[in-house]
């Protein structure tokens, strides 16, 4: 982390699987002093917040921020201030779009957990298409008679609408700050207090001011 003479940063990081509607993203910069005598920290400044919307096509962005942070005395640590300085890329699930999913697909059949063994001898299933027509189910024989119904015999077989998981389980993904550097103002002409942001291959939007009194974890 550099920056002990510039209050200008410029991070980069990257997205994938924000989708529209399904699982969109609230991301922002903030910066937090950290107290010398204890693990509590306090946020002193941020940026507006962006809402990351994703893009009609599944692809990787890729987003900048630029912004003046702020702090008083920069990253350097004095006597006369006890506490260290760090700054954060934070996101969350925005409250009107949780995360959703891609639905399971179902099956209609027995099942049994993957840790446990079939009963002895019925390793696995299988149908006859012989006399009797019968679909033997590990060691209970369920057939399907020609009254349509279904006839079992034993102990009954678990047997359900199974799910198989659906291609996609509603998570987006966020890579961590690539860099996050301090830089003179010819370098980052466009940083402001609120923050400047840019992103390539996604869609996205300012939805808030900077608000350093957000819930945050403080630890």
């Amino acid at each position: 982390m550099t920056g002990l003479r510039y209050d200008r940063i410029e991070s980069k990081f990257l997205a994938y699987d924000v989708r529209p509607g399904r699982s969109e993203a609230e991301v922002r910069l903030a910066a937090f002093r950290h107290s010398y005598g204890s693990s509590l920290k306090e946020c002193v400044s941020a940026t507006s917040t962006v809402r990351l919307t994703g893009n009609t096509s599944n692809v990787v962005s890729v987003s900048k921020w630029r912004w003046i942070h702020g702090i008083e005395f920069g990253w350097d640590y004095t006597d006369s201030d006890d506490a260290i300085y760090t700054i954060e890329l934070q996101h969350r699930n925005p409250n009107d779009c949780l995360r959703k999913e891609d639905p399971a697909r179902q099956v209609f059949g027995p099942y049994k957990d993957s840790d446990k063994s079939p009963p002895s001898g019925y390793g696995q299933l299988f149908y006859n298409n012989g006399e009797r027509q019968g679909v033997w189910i590990w060691g209970n024989r369920m057939r399907y008679t020609s009254s349509n119904t279904w006839v079992d015999s034993g102990t009954p077989a678990p047997v359900a609408w199974n799910d198989l998981p659906g291609s996609w389980d509603g998570k987006y993904n966020l890579s961590q700050m690539h860099y996050c550097v301090g830089v003179p103002q010819d370098r980052a002409p466009g940083a402001s207090e609120n923050g400047w942001f840019w992103i390539v291959g996604g869609n996205a939007k300012i939805v808030r001011p900077p608000n350093i009194n957000e819930p945050v974890f403080t630890v």
